[in-house]
């Protein structure tokens, strides 16, 4: 470990000792003195096993201050909706010829949206695009008929998340040259995300805990019941 990150270190509560999302927040922010403008990450221990499908969690949250990134998108689609997708913001728009680029190895983008009748195409692209997570998905709202509002979304602040094989949830919530407020109210809104989506099978105590941390920052534990409590105010 860095010196730098040592000294950070010390000045952040043990790990069994939560504090207010202001507190925790304020301490990331502090605490986040590398020579670039980091992101905010939260990551959130559930409990849940998502080896079993009724305790998988896939879902999104749109960010209500946004991200803090640029985010390039690709949308599959046919007729109309190619050019409605590109007045959108799309950086890239088409049927056939798109899928052929992606399949020649062309992946310049970090979201690819498909309308529904383009799916038997982008089957084609599971070897390309699955290892990178960049398959489309109804629950991801990356497969819609409604392009244009979806490019929208994600160029706007929306963005996926799931819960990996240990049941641990990894969300950017923006960036730390972000108003300590504006990252309080994104994870709010994560927070709600995953309440609202809670897997069926999941049962007793959902949340484990709830940490958020720059980019090289050391992590802040959070009381997540706090931020619960800030739900819909």
């Amino acid at each position: 470990m860095s010196k730098r990150f040592l000294k950070a270190l010390k000045s952040v509560p043990g790990r069994l000792n939560p504090v207010s999302p202001e507190e925790g927040v304020k301490l990331m922010m502090d605490n986040a003195t590398a020579k670039f403008v980091e992101s905010a990450e939260a990551h959130v221990r559930l409990n849940i096993d998502p080896k079993y499908n009724d305790q998988q969690l896939r879902a999104t949250v749109a960010l209500p201050k946004g991200t803090g990134k640029t985010v390039r998108v690709a949308v599959l689609c046919q007729g109309d909706n190619i050019a409605a997708a590109k007045a959108a913001g799309a950086d890239f728009a088409g049927a056939d010829d798109l899928v052929e680029d992606i399949a020649g190895g062309m992946l310049d983008f970090d979201l690819l949206i498909a309308s529904p009748d383009m799916m038997p195409k982008a089957a084609k692209l599971g070897r390309a695009l699955g290892p990178k997570g960049l398959m489309p998905n109804p629950k991801a709202g990356t497969v819609t008929p409604d392009v244009v509002t979806a490019v929208n979304e994600f160029k706007g602040g929306k963005v996926e998340f799931r819960a990996d094989k240990q049941g641990i949830v990894h969300v950017p919530f923006g960036k730390l040259n972000f108003t300590a407020a504006d990252l309080q109210e994104n994870l709010v809104a994560i927070v709600a995300a995953i309440n609202a989506n809670r897997p069926p099978g999941a049962k007793g105590i959902y949340w484990k805990s709830l940490y958020i941390a720059s980019t090289m920052g050391p992590s802040v534990m959070i009381d997540h019941t706090a931020v619960e409590a800030q739900v819909g105010k």
